[in-house]
């Protein structure tokens, strides 16, 4: 990866392995855009979503009599009708994980169009596999570290933590796997592979641009 051309680095990661702040350090220190909430903030403004929604909606695995009754009886939109009605959540439900993984791409390779940036998770290793100037992250961490994480962050018990990371990784795999074709757990996806476990967020970003510096084309 060239840092001196705009660039692109997806870091992908664990729920409770801190790749979310590994990914906001990065792009401090190399001085590019991160794109976290301004992906959310766009997608819950297009489909009149909550951020809740959204995960869940991407967490599905959605059947083919789903998509059928999707093609073939569409609910209508909020755009369409003008005017935020009182059955939101009836008309929220038409959106489908297609229409989400389409805004997602739009969305990122337009924020990518910009300038360089960091993309925190949304299959990024994916939708930037064409990119002429990128590195692809993912960070791992065992189990124990991640619960902790989770504990320590959002004040939930150990068990609430380890049931919100259970979710929070299957309804991620379906996703990629849906739209990327392969496990996110494959690493032949990544660049680099880190674990968290006895490492902080600023000493993960250090061995990540140090792997830059080793491998940086001028």
């Amino acid at each position: 990866m060239n840092t001196n051309t705009p660039f692109v680095i997806t870091i992908s990661r664990e729920v409770g392995s801190g790749g979310h702040t590994v990914g906001a350090i990065l792009a401090e220190r190399l001085d590019a855009r991160y794109c976290d909430k301004f992906l959310l903030e766009t997608l819950e403004k297009r489909f009149n979503l909550r951020a809740e929604e959204i995960e869940h909606l991407k967490g599905e695995k959605k059947g083919w009599l789903a998509d059928i009754v999707s093609k073939v009886s569409p609910m209508p939109t909020m755009d369409a009708l003008g005017f935020k009605s009182r059955y939101s959540k009836e008309i929220g439900s038409a959106v489908t994980t297609d229409d989400l993984f389409k805004a997602e791409v739009e969305i990122l390779k337009s924020f990518a169009a910009m300038g360089s940036c960091v993309v925190a998770g949304r299959s990024g290793f994916f939708v930037f596999k064409n990119h002429p100037n990128k590195l692809d992250v993912f960070i791992t961490a065992s189990i124990q570290h991640r619960i902790q994480r989770v504990v320590s962050k959002h004040g939930v018990s150990e068990a609430e933590a380890a049931e919100l990371i259970n979710k929070l990784d299957s309804a991620r795999e379906n996703y990629v796997k849906r739209y990327a074709g392969v496990s996110r757990y494959d690493l032949r996806n990544y660049d680099i592979v880190i674990s968290a476990d006895g490492h902080t967020e600023e000493e993960l970003a250090d061995i990540i641009i140090a792997y830059i510096g080793r491998n940086d084309i001028d």
